[in-house]
C-alpha cells in the first residue's frame, strides 16, 4: 500500500514541477462562485487555475442546439427588427432551466424569444472538467429578409422575417469568471454598433445551486470532499441536519435512516431517479460506495412527482457522474482498521461524431469487523457469568459490484439513449440476534445476488414539450442459513453441540428466495409559457417473490415458502410550476394517485396456517406546494406541505421469510407534512462566506408502521396515531481565501404517540423509543495551498458529533431503575488530507482516525459500534 501511495504522490508532483518554469498562472479577482470557492480571472484559459484558490478555471457554455424562434405577425407586419437580451440559467446538463428578458423588444418578440431559448441545448459549463451551472446573457436578433424579387413568392424566400439568434458579445465579468460566448461571435452588425454594454456572466456553482434554491424542500450535500475522506455513505448523510443514521454494528451491517423523525421504509430511496434496490444496490444507502456518487439530494417530507414515489418522510436521491463529455476515470482505494478494505472505480468516453457514450463503474468492499466488544461471558474456569472483554468473531461483509452503461447522448433523435446493465453480490455474517447483543452466533449468515437493466430515453419533442422515459428490471435472489449444530461462546469456541441445529431457533433453516421486480417510469414536461411548466408522472412497479426451503428436515418452513406473493404499485401525478416578479417567487403545485394491488399464496397468518390466498386492492389520493421566495441574492424563504401517503412495502406485508412474520393486515400510512424556513447565502462579503439555513417541521402521521421487535415474533405493525415536531439549523463560515472553515448544525425532534388507540395504546404522549430526539454535528478545516507543489492543499478537518441519551423502550413502562437507556454521546474524528492538481490529474491521499477519543459508541438497543478506528485512502482522477 505505501508503495502504491508513493508512486502516485512521485507521479502527481512531477508534472507539477515540470511547469514551475513556464508563465504563471493568472491570479483569480476577489469575486467568489455560488459554492464558495473563488473564481478564475477574465481571460484565463481552460488548463488554468488559480494557485492562490487551488481551483480549476471555467469552461464557458457552448451553444449545440439552437431553436428557431417564431416571430409574431404583429413584429412581422410593423417589420421589428433588433435584439432580445436574454439572462439564461443553464444547468449541469446543458438544459436552460430559466431564460429572463433583460432588454425589452416589445411586440411579441421577448416571448418568442424566451420561448425558443427554453429549447435551446448547450454543452454546459465545466469547472475542473466537471459540469456546472451557469447564468449567462443572450442575445436573440430578430432581423427581417429583404424584400424577395416579384417573381419570387414570399415563402420561397423563406417568408418574411427569419429570426437570427445571436450571443451578445462577452467582456470581462464582475465575478471573474471568463467571457461567455454561447457560439460563434456575432459578425459586426446593428447591435454592435449601437454599443453594447459589457455582459456579465455568472457561474453559480454545480447544479446543487439551482436545487437549493429552487421551491422544493430539498438539502443537497456535494461528496467532493467526502470521496477523498474514509467516512462512508452513511457517515457522510449523519452529519446533515434533520438526519440520523445508526448502524447496528461495523461495516455493511444494518442500518437505520431517519429523516425528521420517519425512517426507514418510511423514506424512498433512488439512484439516479431509479429506486435503490432497483438499481443494484439492495444492501440499503448507508453502505453505497461514497466515490461513485457525486450529490445526495434528500427531499424533506415533500417528494417531487417526478419520481413515482409513494413516501411518508421524504426521498433520498443518489446522484452519480451524469456527465457524458470527453474521457475521464477515478479510483480509489481506502484501508482501515479490522481488516477493512474498500476499492471504486469508474470511467466514461464520448465519441463525439458518432454520439457514442460508454460508462463503467465498480466497487469491491471487504471488512472482518472483529472489533472488541463488552459482554457478559461463561468463565471457563467457574462457569459464573462475568463481564468480559470479546471480540466480534462472525460479523465479516463482503459486497462486490460493477455497472456498464452504453449508449448515444447529443443526437437530433435522442438527448440520451442509455442502457445500463449492473450486477451486485454480497454476503453478511450474524454475530447475534437484531437488536440484542447476548448470545453469540457462529454460523449465522445472508446473501443475496441482484442483477438487472435500465433503459433510459430523453428527448426534446419542440414546442416547449420534453420526454423522459424508463424501464427496468432486476431479478434478486437472496439467501438464508442458520443451521449450525454448535453452541459458540463470545470467543469464538464451539463449546458443546446443539440437541437440534439452528441457532436462531429450531427447526433449522437454509432458504432461497427470488424476487422479480420491473419499473416503469413516464416524465413528460410541456411549457407553454415561460413562467409555466407542466410535468405527468406515470411510474408502475412490480414486485413477485417466491422462496424454498431447502432443509427437508424443516417442513413447517418448506410449507410456508410455498407459493407467491406479489406487489403491483402504481403512482402518478400532476404538478404545475409557477416562476413570477423575475423569479422572484416560484410555486410548485401537485396531485397524486397511488394504486397497490396485493397478491399473496400461501400459508396465511390468523388462518390456522391453512394454505389460501389473499387479495387487496388500495386507493389513495394526494397533493402538496412548494414554494420559495427570493428577497434578495443572499436571502430566501421557503413553505411547502404534502399530504403523503405510503404503501407497505413486500418486507412488511410478507416478512423476510427468515426473522419477520409476514402480517397481511399491515394498511397505508398518511401524513400530513410541512416545512417552513428561511436561508442566508452571502458568499460574497470581505469577511467571507457565510450560511445559515433554519427549518421547522411537522409530520402528524396516521396508522405508523414501526417494528415491534419482540423476542418471539418480529413483526411490522401499526401505531395509530404520532407527531414529529422540530427544528433544525445549519451554519457555517468560510475566510477569504478558504484557509478556514467552521459549520455545524443541530436537530430537536420531538417525536411522540398521539393516540390513545390500538397498540402501545397506553403511551400516548409518551416520545416514540429507540429514536434520537437531539443531536448535533460541527466541523473544523484549516487548509494551507501551495505546501509542496504550486497547485497542492494540505487540510486539517476535525468533526464531532453529539447524541443525547434516549431510552430504548417506552418512557412510561418499567421502572425507572431498569429502563434500557442509551447513554449520551460525544464522538469526534480527526482527518489530515493532501491533494495535488495537475489537470486532466488530480490525486489524494487521506489519514484518519474516527471516534478518536475511543468512546463507547452504541445505536441500536444499545449494540456497541466499534470504537477508535484508522483509515488511509488513496483517490487518483484523470
Amino acid at each position: 500500500m505505501a508503495g502504491v501511495l508513493a508512486f502516485l504522490l512521485v507521479g502527481a508532483q512531477a508534472p507539477a514541477r515540470a511547469q514551475d518554469g513556464g508563465p504563471p498562472a493568472v491570479r483569480a479577482g476577489d469575486g467568489r462562485d455560488a459554492s464558495g470557492a473563488r473564481a478564475p480571472a477574465a481571460g484565463s484559459t481552460d488548463s488554468e487555475r488559480s494557485p492562490a484558490a487551488g481551483v480549476p478555471a471555467i469552461e464557458p457554455p457552448r451553444l449545440l442546439e439552437r431553436v428557431e424562434a417564431e416571430a409574431p405577425a404583429e413584429a412581422r407586419a410593423a417589420r421589428r427588427e433588433g435584439t432580445v437580451v436574454l439572462k439564461l440559467l443553464i444547468d449541469a446538463e446543458g438544459r436552460v432551466t430559466e431564460a429572463e428578458v433583460a432588454t425589452s423588444l416589445g411586440h411579441g418578440l421577448d416571448e418568442a424569444a424566451r420561448a425558443a431559448a427554453l429549447q435551446f441545448r448547450f454543452a454546459p459549463a465545466r469547472r475542473g472538467g466537471t459540469a456546472v451551472a451557469a447564468r449567462i446573457l443572450y442575445g436573440y436578433e430578430f432581423r427581417f429578409a429583404e424584400e424577395p424579387p416579384a417573381a419570387q413568392s414570399p415563402a420561397a424566400a423563406g417568408g418574411p422575417g427569419v429570426p437570427e439568434a445571436r450571443p451578445v458579445p462577452a467582456a470581462p465579468p464582475v465575478l471573474a469568471a471568463p467571457p461567455v460566448s454561447a457560439g460563434p461571435p456575432p459578425a459586426q452588425g446593428p447591435l454592435q454598433a449601437a454599443g453594447a454594454s459589457p455582459v456579465q456572466v455568472t457561474v453559480r456553482g454545480a447544479e446543487a445551486e439551482r436545487l437549493r434554491q429552487s421551491a422544493q424542500a430539498i438539502t443537497v450535500i456535494e461528496t467532493e470532499e467526502a470521496q477523498r475522506r474514509t467516512a462512508d455513505l452513511g457517515e457522510v448523510l449523519a452529519r446533515t441536519q434533520g438526519i440520523g443514521v445508526r448502524k447496528s454494528a461495523g461495516l455493511g451491517s444494518w442500518a437505520r435512516f431517519s429523516l425528521n423523525g420517519l425512517t426507514d421504509d418510511q423514506i424512498r430511496f433512488f439512484l439516479d431517479g431509479v429506486p435503490l434496490d432497483l438499481a443494484g444496490y439492495p444492501f440499503g444507502v448507508a453502505n453505497v460506495p461514497v466515490n461513485l456518487v457525486e450529490r445526495v439530494e434528500i427531499y424533506r417530507g415533500v417528494v417531487p412527482v417526478r419520481f413515482g414515489a409513494d413516501a411518508l418522510g421524504g426521498a433520498v436521491n443518489l446522484v452519480t457522474d451524469r456527465d457524458v463529455r470527453g474521457t475521464h476515470g477515478a479510483v480509489s482505494y481506502e484501508i482501515g482498521s479490522y481488516d477493512t478494505h474498500r476499492l471504486a472505480l469508474s470511467a466514461r468516453h464520448l465519441h463525439e461524431p458518432s454520439g457514442f457514450f460508454a460508462r463503467v463503474s465498480g466497487f469491491f468492499d471487504a471488512a472482518k469487523n472483529d472489533y472488541p466488544v463488552d459482554v457478559v461471558a461463561a468463565d471457563p474456569r467457574t462457569g459464573r457469568e462475568e463481564p468480559a472483554r470479546a471480540y466480534r468473531f462472525h460479523d465479516a461483509y463482503r459486497a462486490a459490484g460493477g455497472s456498464a452503461e452504453l449508449g448515444f447522448v447529443n443526437r437530433p433523435w435522442a438527448r440520451r439513449l442509455l442502457l445500463r446493465a449492473f450486477v451486485t453480490d454480497y454476503d453478511k455474517e450474524h454475530q447475534h440476534k437484531f437488536g440484542v447483543m447476548k448470545e453469540p452466533y457462529g454460523e449465522v449468515t445472508n446473501g443475496e445476488t441482484a442483477p438487472g437493466a435500465t433503459l433510459q430515453y430523453e428527448q426534446g419533442l419542440g414546442r416547449g414539450v420534453a420526454l423522459d422515459a424508463l424501464v427496468g428490471y432486476t431479478h434478486g435472489r437472496a439467501t438464508f442459513l442458520d443451521a449450525s449444530e454448535c453452541v459458540y461462546d463470545w470467543f469464538g469456541r464451539c463449546v458443546r453441540k446443539r440437541p437440534k441445529p439452528g441457532e436462531i431457533e429450531w427447526p433449522p433453516r437454509d432458504q432461497v428466495f427470488w424476487e422479480h421486480s420491473g419499473l416503469g417510469r413516464l416524465n413528460l414536461r410541456y411549457r407553454p409559457h415561460p413562467e409555466h411548466a407542466l410535468q405527468l408522472s406515470v411510474s408502475p412497479t412490480f414486485i413477485t417473490r417466491t422462496g424454498e426451503e431447502r432443509r427437508p428436515d424443516n417442513l413447517q418452513a418448506r410449507e410456508q415458502l410455498r407459493g407467491a406473493h406479489s406487489l403491483f404499485t402504481w403512482v402518478h401525478g400532476v404538478e404545475h410550476q409557477l416562476n413570477l416578479l423575475d423569479d422572484r417567487l416560484e410555486n410548485r403545485l401537485f396531485v397524486k394517485d397511488y394504486v397497490q394491488l396485493l397478491r399473496m399464496k400461501g400459508r396465511l397468518p390468523g388462518l390456522d396456517g391453512r394454505f389460501g390466498r389473499r387479495e387487496r386492492d388500495t386507493h389513495r389520493l394526494g397533493f402538496g406546494d412548494g414554494l420559495r421566495y427570493r428577497f434578495s441574492e443572499w436571502l430566501y424563504a421557503k413553505a411547502s406541505y404534502e399530504w403523503a401517503t405510503r404503501l407497505p412495502r413486500p418486507v412488511e406485508v410478507f416478512g423476510d421469510g427468515a426473522m419477520i412474520v409476514a402480517n397481511l393486515d399491515l394498511s397505508p400510512e398518511t401524513s400530513h407534512n410541512g416545512n417552513l424556513g428561511f436561508t442566508i447565502d452571502a458568499r460574497d462579503t470581505a469577511s467571507g462566506a457565510w450560511r445559515l439555513d433554519a427549518n421547522g417541521f411537522v409530520r402528524a402521521v396516521e396508522r405508523l408502521i414501526v417494528l415491534n421487535n419482540r423476542t418471539d415474533s418480529i413483526q411490522y405493525i401499526h401505531v395509530t396515531g404520532a407527531q414529529s415536531l422540530g427544528v433544525e439549523a445549519a451554519a457555517g463560515w468560510t475566510s477569504p481565501g478558504e484557509h478556514v472553515a467552521l459549520d455545524g448544525n443541530v436537530t430537536y425532534d420531538d417525536f411522540r404517540k398521539t393516540s390513545d388507540e390500538g397498540n402501545f395504546a397506553g403511551s400516548e404522549g409518551e416520545r416514540m423509543p429507540n429514536r434520537p430526539w437531539l443531536f448535533a454535528n460541527g466541523s473544523a478545516r484549516v487548509q494551507l495551498q501551495q505546501v509542496f507543489a504550486p497547485r497542492d492543499t494540505i487540510s486539517l478537518t476535525w468533526d464531532t458529533r453529539y447524541v443525547h441519551e434516549f431510552y430504548v423502550g417506552w418512557a412510561n413502562s418499567g421502572l425507572l431503575a431498569s429502563k434500557a437507556k442509551v447513554p449520551s454521546q460525544l464522538l469526534h474524528s480527526l482527518a489530515l488530507t493532501y491533494v495535488v492538481r495537475d489537470e486532466p490529474r488530480t490525486v489524494s491521499f487521506t489519514i484518519e482516525a474516527h471516534n478518536l477519543t475511543d468512546e463507547r459508541a452504541s445505536d441500536f438497543y444499545g449494540v456497541q459500534r466499534p470504537g477508535r478506528t484508522l483509515s488511509s485512502k488513496a483517490t487518483l482522477e484523470m
